[in-house]
């Protein structure tokens, strides 16, 4: 069975059929990511006291880690664009930079969840390590979620490229949006929990 509209464009949007479905499914997330910003102002503007994040969070390794992410958000246009040149070792080379990248990223955090964690700074702690917690292990799970598709592409799915590379191509710039949307969020993230 052909799928209409996995390559050529609809006639009425200007866009094939998987990128809409990628920006329906990015507009849920804005939604979720939204209501969790907007339920962390309510709970900050009502809160007594509340800590600066610069004197909780280790504010130096997570520049280092919004370093590593837009480098990562790099890496995958460059994995893109090696695509649209018909370039597969140059994809190979960039796609895995951005799974790499997005290893280190949960790494570093896997380091700061530790020292929080062993000095008792849990989400039951407090009102700023409940949001804090919630908001970026979200982030984490999303960061994963977009390692796994990503490292699919670059290893198994991979064979797509040889039946079908407008196909495959298509399914990494999807790939690509989301990435791009899990850093943004991250962008948002970072001053708001680690600076303010």
């Amino acid at each position: 069975m052909d799928i209409p509209y996995t390559v050529e464009i609809r006639r009425d949007t200007g866009l094939t059929n998987g990128k809409i479905g990628i920006w329906l499914f990015l507009a849920s997330e804005v939604m979720l990511f939204g209501a969790l910003f907007a339920s962390y102002i309510l709970i900050r503007m009502g809160a007594p006291t509340w800590p600066r994040g610069d004197t909780v969070l280790d504010v130096p390794m997570a520049t280092c880690n919004t370093i590593v992410l837009i480098g990562s958000s790099v890496t995958m246009v460059m994995a893109w664009a090696s695509l649209m040149r018909r370039q597969f070792g140059k994809f190979r080379m960039y796609m895995g930079g951005t799974v790499l990248l997005g290893g280190v990223f949960l790494v570093v955090k896997y380091f700061e969840y530790s020292h929080h964690l062993h000095l008792g700074e849990f989400p039951r702690t407090n009102n700023f390590f409940a949001v804090y917690y919630t908001l970026t292990g979200l982030h984490m799970l999303h960061v994963l979620g977009g390692m796994v598709v990503n490292a699919y592409f670059w290893g198994p799915g991979a064979k797509l490229w040889k039946t079908n590379p407008t196909w495959f191509a298509n399914r990494v710039e999807h790939s690509g949006l989301f990435w791009h949307f899990v850093d943004l969020v991250w962008i948002f993230l970072f001053p708001t929990l680690y600076l303010l």
